[in-house]
């Protein structure tokens, strides 16, 4: 039997088609008021840039608004802090993305951190993790997040399975392991230095493929009827699993590309909405 196919491309679209009839909802009450996402940009890098273009037109796509805020490659720290403190009192911006990475001589995690919780949308801050860790209120990672929505609408049952995350970067591999935990799954998290790695993954009901390097996963590693999840990107259109022995021996699996991704922009977005509603209201 072909394994279930976790489509994030198609979810990404109907949460983008039910985020247009809140929105217009919202601007019915409010005068025609919408959410407003703040896009930090800082220097020229090519892909970055792209990114934040992405983003922009997820925005547009559902009728909210954002603000693009590019600065100069020399920007210091400071100058950013500022430019944050300034979001951050703008009753009218109701998210703020900073988009990483920035350039060398900015210290990004104070940077991160500088951002009010309440409109950390992109949940960066450490206050943030904290919080979600601790299950009180806050905006979660978007990749990770996007995870868990797509684990959700594909009906995968979590509670008391075994998980095995494999990375520990903080904006995806340790929120992605507070999350399941939080579901109540049983979590490892693993890395690149761990030993007997392989025999860690021959254990999880559900894999996290997180660690940053293609098909550093491999297929024989994986058990049968395991749900994976591959959010990894990498030229070529590899993830970090090795996919193609597995779609007819594991339960269920994000496709790469298709998968992990269109979830990541579209968390944010469903985030930003989400914080627009409150304030807005």
């Amino acid at each position: 039997m072909p394994a279930l196919l976790l489509d994030g491309k198609a979810l990404a679209q109907k949460t983008e088609e039910e985020l247009s009839s809140r929105i217009e909802a919202l601007k019915a009450r409010s005068s025609g008021q919408t959410p407003i996402l703040a896009t930090i940009l800082v220097g020229g890098d090519p892909a970055s840039a792209t990114y934040v273009k992405m983003k922009g037109n997820a925005c547009q796509r559902i009728g909210m608004d954002s603000l693009k805020v590019e600065l100069p490659e020399e920007t210091t720290t400071e100058q950013l802090l500022a430019e944050i403190e300034s979001l951050n009192n703008n009753p009218n911006v109701h998210g703020i993305l900073l988009q990483h990475p920035v350039p060398a001589q900015i210290d990004e995690r104070a940077c991160f951190d500088a951002i009010a919780l309440e409109k950390d949308v992109d949940g960066v801050t450490c206050l943030g993790f904290g919080r979600m860790s601790m299950g009180e209120e806050a905006y979660g990672c978007a990749t990770p997040k996007g995870i868990m929505r797509l684990l959700e609408a594909y009906n995968i049952d979590i509670q008391g399975k075994h998980a095995v995350v494999v990375g520990r970067s903080p904006i995806l591999g340790k929120p992605m392991a507070m999350m399941l935990l939080g579901a109540n799954a049983t979590v490892t998290i693993c890395h690149s230095r761990t030993q007997n790695l392989a025999e860690h993954i021959k254990q999880a009901d559900i894999i996290v493929g997180a660690v940053g390097k293609p098909e550093f996963i491999k297929a024989e590693w994986i058990k049968d009827g395991a749900v994976v999840v591959d959010a990894g990107y990498h030229p070529g259109g590899v993830g970090d699993i090795e996919l193609a022995p597995l779609v007819d021996r594991v339960s269920a699996y994000t496709p790469v590309p298709g998968g992990v991704g269109p979830m990541t922009i579209n968390t944010l977005i469903y985030q930003s909405v989400d914080s627009g509603e409150k304030k807005i209201s």
